[in-house]
This record gives C-alpha cells, structure tokens and sequence, in this order.
C-alpha cells in the first residue's frame, strides 16, 4: 500500500544509513594492509558485522522502551556496557579462532614477495603478526557509534510517537468541545425561538401556522447539518434567512429590518450555525419599545474564499457585547471560531457607532 510505504519509508532509510555506514567502516582493511584481503579477516568482520545488527536493534526495540524510559537508567548504561565489552570479547575470540593477524602478515608478506623490486614502504608492517588484543580502537568505537545512534533514533521516534499521540487527543478534545458547544447553541436557539411563536399563536393563527412550518425547515437543518463538521454557505445563508423571516413576523412597523446576500453566492464550506447567535443576539437587543429601531445584517464576499458579515443594530440599554458574556450563543461561538478557524478570521466589535449602533464586523477564511 503506498501509504504505509510513505509512512515507513524514512524510517527504512535511516536504518539502511546507520546498518551501511557500520558496514563500511568494518569492510575497511587495518591501516597498511595490502589487497586482498584474507577471506578470514572478511567473515570475522561479517560476524561481527551480525552481532552489532542484532544489538542495534535489541537496544532499538527492547533497551531503550523498556529501560531507559522505563526510569532504569543505571541499568541501561549497565547493559550497554556490558554489550561493548561482549562484542570486544567476541571480536578478540574470533581474531585467535580464525588466526586473523597471522594471516594478514602472511598476506603482507605475499604482496612483498610479488613484486621483490619494490622497497618496503614505510607504513607497511613487516614483523611479526601481533597477539590479538582486548581493546581494538576501531571495533570499540563502531560498536559505540552504533549503539549510540540507535538510542538517538529511538529517542526520535518517541518524540514522534509522543508528538501524534498529543495531536490525536487534541483533536478528540477539540471534537468533543465542539460536540458539547452545539449541544448548548441548538437548545438556546430554540428556547427564544419557541417563545416567540407563542407570542405569534396570540396574535395571527394564520401567521404562527407559517412560522411552525419555517421552523420545522430550520430543525431539519439543525438536525442533519449541525452534526457534521461543515455545510455549504448556502444552506447556511437559507438558515439564517428563515430565522430572519421568523423573527420579522412578530416585529412591528417601527423596526426595519435589512438583510443582504451578495448574487451570485459563492458556495464554500462553513461550520454549521456559525453566523446565527450574531445576528439573533442583534434581535435580542435591537428592538426596543422607547421607539424606532433598525437591524442590518449583510453577507460579503471579496472572494471565493473570504466571507465577511456585518451586524448592526440600534443600540438600548443593557446591550450584550461579546466581552460581558452578552448569551450563550455569543460566547460559544466565539469559542468555535478559536477551535475552527485559529488564524482565520477576525472579528471587532464597536460597542457604540458614531450612530448609536452596536456593530459586529466577522471576517472568516473559509478554504
């Protein structure tokens, strides 16, 4: 599957890295010695080449998860010790079992014999063949190279692990959020909007009749577009406009009310009932009985991934604003905007225009 080939393929590579350079560092011939080299001094570097594989992964999958993160870090440092000081062991056995150095000084000495015309060079070992010694520089510090890159790989990819696991509970956490801010909208939506057909029952049988039909339209919209992440702009522009039209059935001739669309509407996606709680918070506290009022509310769009909306209302006393906590609608979908579009969209408020309004000015990015 090319998504699990993409997802593990740098990890595949940086083994393929660390397993090759060891690989080459041990291929290397002792300084001095001439080619080729004795098919014992190969195998001997092979099976070693074997152990420091099957150590790095050991200390990969098993040291570090179970040790070093499991709080046992003596012990770590212990058993790494201890894996140094096995390989050295090991190395030195097989140096003596295989006759390693006698062989390099023979073909040393089968590389002089071959061309006799030639002087010696300085570098070239011509004594005897050395005792195998405990301590090879070079074993020691390949063996310490690999097992050090393979306690950074796995701290690594703990961070990565640790990293999504947070990225996941985060969105989990967001989604739950979410879920209940909705769960606190929709009921607050309702309770004003049930009020106001009661209201309506008293003075236009006719009138309540059409606005329980409207309503039973916007619950269908409530009910199978709010559950999802997003709805098209348009049905959530159809969503407000029937609110408005509710609303507007009970208002007065002294309220006016102005509601513009741009045509054509450019569909996009919106988070569900994102608009609403601003432009019922203007009803809420836009219409007065001291006198005439108006409510204004107009979609924009610069373009086809910019919406910008503008609520204005006659500002009275006790007028809501988002900063008090002016209703639950308001607050929560402040708190949606921050969880739905962080560094998407601005929204200032003017809590008295030079017009004695109260005025709301949002701007989302929607793609």
């Amino acid at each position: 599957m090319p998504s699990t080939l993409q997802r593990y393929a740098p990890t595949l590579f940086v083994h393929l890295l660390i397993l090759s350079l060891a690989g080459l560092l041990l291929s290397m011939p002792p300084p001095g010695q001439p080619s080729p080299l004795p098919t014992a001094f190969l195998l001997k570097q092979g099976i070693v080449f074997g152990l420091l594989v099957a150590l790095f992964y050991a200390n990969l999958r098993l040291a570090v998860p179970r040790l070093l993160y499991g709080r046992h870090a003596p012990l770590y440092l212990a058993l790494l010790a201890g894996a140094v000081v096995a390989v050295l062991a090991v190395h030195q056995q097989l140096e003596n079992g295989l006759r390693v150095p006698q062989l390099l000084a023979q073909a040393r000495e089968d590389a002089l014999n071959v061309n006799p015309w030639c002087a010696p060079r300085p570098h070239m070992q011509l004594g005897p063949a050395d005792e195998p010694q405990f301590l090879n520089l070079s074993i020691l510090l390949i063996t310490v190279l690999v097992l050090g890159m393979g306690t950074t790989l796995a701290a690594v990819q703990k961070g990565q692990r640790d990293a999504e696991s947070r990225q996941v509970l985060e969105q989990a956490r967001l989604a739950t959020e979410l879920s209940l801010l909705k769960a606190q909208i929709n009921p607050h939506f309702f309770f004003n909007t049930l009020n106001n057909i009661y209201s309506l029952t008293l003075i236009d049988g006719n009138q309540a009749r059409a606005a329980l039909h409207r309503l039973s339209r916007m619950m269908r919209y409530v009910l199978y577009e709010t559950p999802a992440d997003t709805t098209l702009l348009s049905q959530e522009v159809t969503f407000v406009r029937d609110y408005i039209e509710l609303m507007h059935l009970r208002l007065t001739d002294e309220v006016q009310v102005t509601f513009q669309v741009p045509e054509p509407l450019l569909n996009a996606p919106i988070a569900p009932m994102l608009l609403l709680p601003y432009v019922e918070n203007a009803f809420k506290h836009g219409v007065g009985a001291s006198g005439p009022s108006h409510i204004f509310v107009a979609l924009r769009q610069p373009d086809e991934r910019t919406l910008a909306l503008e609520v204005r209302n006659t500002l009275f006393p006790k007028q809501a604003t988002l900063a008090e906590g002016g209703g639950i609608g308001l607050v929560n979908t402040l708190r949606r905007l921050e969880l739905l579009y962080p560094g998407r969209y601005s929204l200032v408020v003017h809590e008295r225009t030079p017009d004695n309004e109260y005025q709301v000015l949002l701007t989302l990015t929607l793609l």
